[in-house]
């Protein structure tokens, strides 16, 4: 049973319920200046369970069930939660250093980042999705743009890349350890 995928689902949707009821924690808790201006080291992490609106969230969670799913089961717990939040994190920062130039005053929240990085890893290990996950990324990080949302189209792109390598290395270091 996958658990630890289903946990995270519900951990995002209490954290939704909570930013509807306490706004304010958005620009607190969302990935921001902050981080860097007054050390906020928990908004790489915190940043993964807000998002914008109930439709975001929804998106976000059917994304997670379906990708977290598939690895977990596959790949073990362990290497989907070091994968999930590792990633989902290092996304986040390197994330910010895009959002700053474009935006200074942006606020990046929600968990697509991480589930980019779980669309990186499942790319890599079923290449005859590899392009249509690419153009997945592409589709969900430049159409809202055209439509007027704002979007971290570079935390997408930024999680797929990451996610991807941490399955090349993941690979590896199982190849290297089988002989």
């Amino acid at each position: 049973m996958n658990k630890i995928t289903y946990y995270i689902i519900a951990l995002n949707a209490l954290m939704f319920g909570a930013q509807q009821l306490f706004y304010p924690i958005t620009w607190v808790l969302g990935m921001n200046f902050m981080f860097l201006d007054f050390n906020l080291w928990y908004q790489p992490l915190s940043s993964m369970f807000l998002h914008g609106s109930l439709m975001h969230l929804v998106m976000n969670m059917a994304v997670l069930f379906q990708f977290g799913t598939i690895i977990e089961t596959h790949l073990g717990k362990r290497f989907f939660l070091i994968s999930y939040f590792a990633g989902g994190v290092v996304t986040a920062i390197l994330s910010l250093f895009v959002l700053l130039f474009i935006a200074p005053d942006g606020n990046m929240i929600g968990a697509s980042g991480a589930i980019s990085v779980l669309f990186g890893l499942f790319g890599f290990y079923n290449r005859e999705y590899l392009k249509g996950l690419i153009l997945s990324i592409a589709l969900m990080s430049f159409v809202p743009l055209l439509l007027g949302v704002s979007v971290a189209w570079y935390a997408h792109i930024i999680g797929f890349a990451l996610g991807y390598a941490m399955g090349f290395v993941h690979y590896k270091r199982r190849l290297a350890n089988d002989l």
